[in-house]
């Protein structure tokens, strides 16, 4: 792509804000960084200005490092008027972690869609000691490694209420085509879904801006993972739906807000970038199930590179759902061992 091309993606911002600072985006709209416990080491999250009060997008994990940031920038930048609302992207907690404290502490109102507030309340009363039984049987199913397996029945698992502080009753449900004024513009709500159900972005009318959420990231695509809550989903196919339906409202010169990495233009591209990752990986595992393998066996043809342990549980869900896409199709058959171990294979034709 010629670097004069108006497709190129671009970043306006190369460096991101300082833990605890923020970057003026757009007139009226600021982006600060918290902390991430993981390999993917921060969340965006961002401020609009409504004239007398705050409304952030999205808010980190609860812990009290999250907590501090967010304090130092009420105490800073934020400091001229309160936070009146926060709008949820998704129900994943590295967005949605410190939305309960915000309502708790500042009397904020939560905007966010229903599935996104059902799923975080649900998800916060499901704290568990030790695996429960369908939990285990679905990762022997994906064929995992026996050594993890056996570690996790003897260690306490994620747990989301660990990392996401209480959430009050009480929200407004974002639908789509909902529309709502923040930061002195108008947006209209747009749902994606296959890394999280009814996942929110925001649209400006006026064309210029794009709150992303995890749906529109630069440079990576989200985890796509299926559960032993719905063992038998198929995100794969609603993300390639929702990037599909999603490009018809897309243009080059839209700057994109996403929930990681930087700030970005040329959408159009991107979002075509982010369904042919999939359709490309999808190829190659069909290859590769020429020969009868487990989701676990699946790793190389999908990622093309080797699984570090801390990302063996993304991986094993992603593999899955690819795995489950291609069973759907009708384009692999599911065997069950007497092991409850499932076995993809390439149907011939």
């Amino acid at each position: 792509m010629k670097d004069d091309d108006p497709g190129k993606i671009a970043f306006p911002f190369p460096e991101p804000p300082a833990e605890g600072a923020v970057t003026e985006v757009a007139d009226g709209i600021l982006w600060a960084r918290l902390p991430l416990p993981m390999a993917l080491d921060h969340v965006n999250v961002y401020a609009l200005d409504d004239g007398d009060a705050w409304t952030v997008v999205d808010t980190g994990m609860a812990s009290r490092r999250s907590r501090a940031i967010w304090n130092r920038l009420i105490d800073g930048p934020l400091s001229d008027r309160p936070i009146g609302r926060v709008i949820v992207t998704h129900h994943h907690p590295d967005h949605v972690g410190l939305a309960g404290w915000m309502m708790a502490e500042f009397r904020a109102k939560l905007l966010t869609t229903r599935t996104s507030w059902l799923f975080a309340r649900m998800l916060q009363l499901d704290a568990q000691d030790r695996p429960v039984p369908e939990a285990v049987a679905f990762w022997k199913a994906a064929g995992m490694d026996p050594a993890i397996l056996q570690s996790r029945m003897d260690e306490r698992p994620f747990n989301y209420a660990d990392c996401t502080a209480p959430l009050p009753l009480g929200f407004q449900k974002l639908s789509e085509g909902t529309v709502l004024t923040a930061g002195g513009r108008d947006w209209t709500v747009r749902l994606g879904s296959g890394h999280a159900p009814d996942h929110a972005t925001l649209w400006s009318t006026d064309g210029t801006l794009v709150i992303g959420g995890d749906q529109l990231l630069p440079g990576i695509s989200p985890n796509l993972g299926v559960y032993a809550t719905e063992p038998e989903g198929d995100p794969v196919a609603d993300w390639i739906e929702t990037c599909d339906r999603l490009a018809a409202f897309a243009t080059p010169g839209q700057l994109v807000l996403p929930g990681h990495k930087l700030p970005y233009t040329g959408l159009p591209t991107r979002l075509r970038q982010l369904s042919e990752n999939h359709h490309g990986a999808l190829t190659r595992l069909t290859r590769h199930l020429e020969s009868p393998a487990t989701a676990a066996q699946c790793f190389q043809p999908l990622f093309g590179r080797e699984i570090r342990p801390g990302e063996y549980g993304l991986a094993l869900v992603e593999a899955m759902a690819h795995c489950l896409h291609l069973w759907h199709k009708g384009e692999v058959t599911r065997e069950v061992t007497e092991n409850g171990i499932w076995l993809w294979t390439t149907k011939q034709n």
